[in-house]
């Protein structure tokens, strides 16, 4: 990448990373949060969704007005609300004000999200974004390698409150620090926003329906899982609490080299291919540490496939999306996808909900069958990846020849 997009992405991951981190964190501290606050375990994938269902609605809000404003303003008032949101659960007296909270955060980071990508995706070309977006995803790994632990590791010293109140005042650092170092971002804007194009131009196109709907199936399937990881290898897999960072530290480096990696392969071989990599990878992994409910390695071996499948699958996955959009409809798309990508999230953790159970030795009934559900979703990837990249290909050779029509 040139030094100014490089510039920009690194900005962009920064504040990605406060984001993701304030989501990424809630998980694993559920055990701790659930005791004090009295929530039972097999409920905990109602707080995840409370943030995912509200990120959802306003994603859907934020798509009819994002793309008239400069992307650095909207993503500055975003990641503001996000800590606010994220400062107000580390005051909750019980599950239902920290769902509200919960909620407030999601209401902000939804839209936070979408600019985030849509400032990469302008600001790099498609030749370039593999790595870029690779760069970006990254704050995923480094939210794992370094936040998570630390979140967990105050939680223990300091109490489940404390790392909502660290991770809202580094947001405030972060979010000033962008708004102030990137550039005024408002090519997409040059034609006006009165002309922009509305939804039912953008959802005509059988490209953008097919993208969606392996966006909803994407996101199901990893978080039907996602909420329950961290009491299910506490309490079904005998993991100590103690060394829990640790295992989203293995997990979260992993990631890291993964994100990187995948990015430079998919630019060379294309989604599709290590796309399905990733997807085989992951039903195999989720196959033999949830379904036989005893995996057949340690259970940090079996964390690190799990983020190395996820990451290979993830990258693939949102590279080949911000490719279905031409510059003037990408926040509108991206700001769409964003509502479906969190109310899919929020389906599958509503849904684990309702399927597990907590024993009265705490451990998780019913993740059998939540794992095969997460599998079946999971193999539907690869058909999916196909069709939109080679449709994508063909959208991208005829587009030089549209003002020529």
């Amino acid at each position: 990448m040139r030094r100014s997009e490089t510039a920009i992405v690194a900005l962009v991951a920064a504040v990605q990373f406060v984001n993701i981190l304030d989501f990424l964190m809630v998980m694993p501290m559920g055990p701790d949060f659930a005791v004090a606050l009295g929530i039972p375990s097999s409920k905990l994938g109602y707080i995840g969704g409370s943030y995912t269902a509200a990120a959802a609605v306003s994603g859907l809000v934020g798509s009819l007005f994002l793309d008239r404003f400069d992307r650095r303003s909207a993503l500055g008032v975003a990641m503001l609300g996000l800590a606010l949101g994220t400062a107000a659960g580390g005051l909750a007296t019980g599950m239902g004000s920290l769902m509200a909270a919960r909620v407030l955060a999601g209401a902000f980071g939804g839209p936070a999200t979408s600019l985030a990508l849509s400032i990469v995706a302008d600001a790099v070309p498609p030749q370039r974004r593999g790595k870029a977006m690779g760069t970006v995803m990254a704050a995923f790994a480094a939210a794992s390698v370094l936040g998570v632990p630390a979140g967990l590791e105050l939680a223990r010293r300091g109490g489940w409150r404390a790392p909502f109140f660290a991770v809202a005042a580094l947001g405030t650092v972060v979010t000033a620090g962008a708004v102030v170092l990137l550039p005024p971002l408002r090519g997409h804007l040059a034609g006006g926003w009165r002309e922009l194009p509305g939804y039912s131009k953008l959802l005509r196109n059988p490209l953008v329906r097919v993208s969606y709907l392996m966006t909803a199936i994407t996101m199901m399937s990893g978080f039907v899982l996602i909420p329950n990881i961290s009491p299910y290898v506490q309490y079904n897999l005998a993991y100590p609490r103690a060394r829990l960072g640790l295992l989203y530290m293995s997990g979260g480096l992993v990631s890291l080299v993964t994100t990187q990696l995948a990015g430079r392969l998919v630019d060379r071989y294309g989604s599709f291919r290590i796309g399905t990599a990733g997807t085989v990878l992951l039903a195999a992994t989720v196959y033999s540490g949830f379904v036989r409910e005893a995996p057949p390695v340690p259970v940090v071996a079996f964390f690190m496939l799990f983020m190395l499948a996820m990451g290979l699958r993830n990258v693939s996955y949102n590279t080949l999306t911000s490719r279905v959009p031409g510059p003037r409809e990408r926040a509108r798309f991206m700001s769409l996808q964003s509502s479906i990508q969190h109310a899919a999230s929020a389906a599958g953790a509503f849904l684990s909900s309702r399927i597990l159970a907590e024993l009265p030795d705490h451990r998780l009934s019913g993740m059998p069958l939540v794992a095969l559900l997460s599998i079946a979703l999971t193999l539907c990837l690869p058909a999916l990846l196909s069709v939109v990249e080679s449709r994508v290909r063909a959208a991208e050779a005829a587009r030089p020849l549209a003002p020529a029509a």
